[in-house]
C-alpha cells in the first residue's frame, strides 16, 4: 500500500502547487488505480470538490466505459488517502460501500473517524487503516499552512 501511498502523496504535492488543500487520494481496483483525485475545492469554488469526490466522479466514467455495475466496483475499491477522509467524504465512501479506507495522516478537525465516528455510526463494514505515511503526509499540511490561502476570506476588523 505504501507505493499506492506514493501516488496518493504525488496528487497532494500537485494540489499544494495549485494553491490547494494538499490531499491527494487514489482508488485501487484490483490492483490497479482506475482513479487520480486532488483536492480542487478553491479552484472550483465548490467545497464539496475533494479529493475523494474527484476519483468517485472518475470511477463512474471508469463504469460506464468498461459497462460495469459501479455497485460492483466500489465494493472492490481500495481508497488511499493522504488525510483521513472528512465527515462528508467518509459518509460517501460508507454509502458507497468501499471495501477499504488507507489514509496517511489523522483530521482532527474534520476527520470522519476522529471527529465524528461515521464508521461507527452508520454501523459500517469498511476497513479503516491510518498512520500509513502519515509524517509525509502531515509535513505536506503544514507546508500548505505556513503560506494563506488565496480564497480565504478576508478577515473583517471587529467594531468595538
Amino acid at each position: 500500500m505504501e507505493k499506492f501511498m506514493s501516488d496518493a502523496l504525488q496528487n497532494g504535492h500537485a494540489a499544494n502547487a495549485q494553491n490547494e488543500v494538499p490531499v491527494g487520494c487514489v482508488f485501487v481496483y484490483r490492483d490497479e488505480i482506475i482513479a487520480y483525485g486532488a483536492n480542487l475545492v478553491n479552484k472550483t469554488k465548490n467545497a464539496t470538490r475533494h479529493a475523494e469526490f474527484i476519483c468517485i466522479d472518475q470511477v463512474l466514467d471508469y463504469c460506464k466505459q468498461h459497462n460495469l455495475q459501479y455497485t460492483d466496483v466500489f465494493r472492490e475499491i481500495s481508497v488511499i488517502v493522504t488525510v483521513e477522509p472528512c465527515i462528508m467524504c467518509a459518509a460517501a465512501l460508507n454509502q458507497l460501500q468501499v471495501k477499504e479506507i488507507i489514509f496517511g495522516c489523522v483530521n482532527d478537525r474534520f476527520g470522519g473517524t476522529t471527529v465524528l465516528n461515521v464508521f461507527h455510526l452508520l454501523n459500517s463494514n469498511v476497513k479503516l487503516q491510518g498512520d500509513i505515511c502519515a509524517d509525509q503526509a502531515m509535513d505536506l499540511l503544514k507546508e500548505f499552512y505556513k503560506g494563506e490561502n488565496p480564497s480565504a476570506p478576508i478577515p473583517k476588523k471587529r467594531k468595538c
